[in-house]
Formats: C-alpha cells, sequence, structure tokens
C-alpha cells in the first residue's frame, strides 16, 4: 500500500463534511463508483459471498480471498478501498493481526473488524476478549491503515444500546481509527453513539428513513451501504425476471444500461 492510499482515505474522515463510501462487489460496480465521483469504496461480503453463492457467512471466503477481492476493487477504481473483513478470521488477537498485516501487504487503505463470531449459539464475541483483538488491532495499523471497529449487537438479534456505546467507547480507547455499530434503529441512538467516541470518526449504514443531511448534522463522519447497492441491483434482476417469465419482453430489459456505456468503462 502507497502512503498517499492511505492518508487519503484517513483525510477523508477529517473533513469538515460527512462522506458516502459505497459498497461494491465486482469490476464494474467499482467503476460505476468511480465514475460518480466517490472518493473510496468499501468491500461487502454479503454481497461478494452473494456472487459465489454463498449466504452471509464471510469467514468461508476465507482472509486471502476477501482481501484480495478487496484489493482488486481498489485496483480497478483506482481508489482507496476498505475491506469488509469479518471478525479479522479467527477468535484470538493474533487473528486480526495477521488480518491488519495482509491488508496493509494487499494495499488496503483500510479494514473493518466486527465483535460478531459468526456462530449462531454465542453471535458476539465476550466484552474483555473483543476489547483485545481490537487492541492488538490497533497497534498492528497504527499509522499504516484505517482501523475500523464493528460493534455489531444489533445485527445480531442483541438490540442493547448500552452495551453496544460501551463497545464503540472500548474500542476507541483501544486505538480504532473508526467506530461503527450497524444497525442503530434511530437518530437519537446515533447521537449518542457519536458523542460517546468523539472527537473519533463514526461509520453509519445507510437507511431509508435517515438523510445525509441529518447524520452529518449528528456528526456522522461516513456513510457506507452495506450490501445495498447489490441488493438494488438484484431487485432490478428480479423484475426483469418476472417480466420475462411473463412474456413481456420490453418490460424484462428496461432501464437497461446500454453495451456501449458499459465497454467505455471497462476501457
Amino acid at each position: 500500500m502507497t502512503a498517499s492510499v492511505y492518508e487519503r482515505f484517513r483525510a477523508l474522515h477529517q473533513g469538515p463534511a460527512a462522506f458516502i463510501m459505497p459498497n461494491v462487489w465486482d469490476g464494474v460496480s467499482a467503476l460505476m463508483m468511480r465514475d460518480a465521483g466517490f472518493a473510496a469504496i468499501g468491500s461487502s461480503s454479503f454481497a461478494y459471498g452473494a456472487t459465489r453463492g454463498l449466504p452471509d457467512v464471510s469467514t468461508r471466503l476465507g482472509r486471502t480471498e476477501s482481501i484480495v477481492h478487496a484489493a482488486w476493487l481498489g485496483d480497478m477504481a483506482k481508489l482507496p478501498v476498505n475491506g469488509d473483513l469479518a471478525d479479522g478470521f479467527g477468535p484470538a488477537a493474533d487473528d486480526c493481526v495477521a488480518t491488519v498485516e495482509a491488508s496493509i501487504a494487499g494495499g488496503l487503505a483500510g479494514l473493518g473488524i466486527e465483535d460478531a463470531t459468526g456462530n449462531p449459539s454465542a453471535p458476539i464475541h465476550e466484552f474483555d476478549a473483543a476489547v483485545r483483538r481490537i487492541e492488538a488491532a490497533a497497534r498492528a495499523a497504527h499509522g499504516r491503515i484505517v482501523l475500523t471497529a464493528r460493534a455489531d449487537n444489533f445485527l445480531c438479534g442483541r438490540a442493547d444500546l448500552d452495551d453496544t456505546i460501551r463497545r464503540l467507547t472500548a474500542f476507541a480507547e483501544a486505538g480504532a481509527d473508526v467506530l461503527y455499530a450497524p444497525g442503530l434503529p434511530d437518530m437519537e441512538s446515533i447521537r449518542r453513539a457519536v458523542h460517546a467516541v468523539a472527537p473519533k470518526p463514526v461509520n453509519v449504514l445507510i437507511g431509508p428513513r435517515v438523510s445525509l443531511a441529518e447524520l452529518e448534522a449528528a456528526g456522522v463522519r461516513r456513510v457506507s451501504l452495506g450490501a445495498a447497492l447489490y441488493r438494488v441491483a438484484m431487485g432490478a434482476l428480479a423484475h426483469s425476471a418476472a417480466a420475462l417469465s411473463a412474456g413481456d419482453l420490453p418490460a424484462a430489459v428496461a432501464g437497461a444500461i446500454p453495451g456501449k456505456d458499459l465497454q467505455r468503462l471497462l476501457g
């Protein structure tokens, strides 16, 4: 990774306004986001796994494949890329360090490590262990790659805002550069999270009921999309498939991007 890529990505979090970091899954989606003017992109374990016919269990993709894929997206778009890298691909702090080191070697500008385990019977890493994992990752990442620490309670059926904020605060104190709790239910919980870790930047997952202006006013500095863009694309495909099945050929291809535009993107 060149220092300029890391510095460019880090600087985006320090600006006066929030920025949007769309998550992409293939070469064309990465190039489209570049052409739309975005300054950075992220990978999406859900979206990439779906292209491989896998459910949203990113650990099945593995550390190497996930990092190589994220790096390829960044190379395609010539933009800083943030890797969506599960829980660091293992329960131990050393697993998180290995993921940080591999991400740096792979050219990523940032990475996210979450406290979700992928184990339905124990979906969240125990608090002390989760903090130790971020401490180790932050020591390895410091000054070389932007580390986002994720508290996944709300995605794992644990709607505990107090524990989520406790975790975000501990991750901030442990040295994470950016804090992230996907699935926060409303603006008040977002404001509380931002206030708890200030002045460190907070990432928020896009939702249907809040605007960028509201998030920016609350102090949010980064907005990511998770698998939302992929789901939009699959929604369009499902609509076309239904029209095709019904014999409505014009409706099945309505809205298709011209082939020449795709060729232009691909050079």
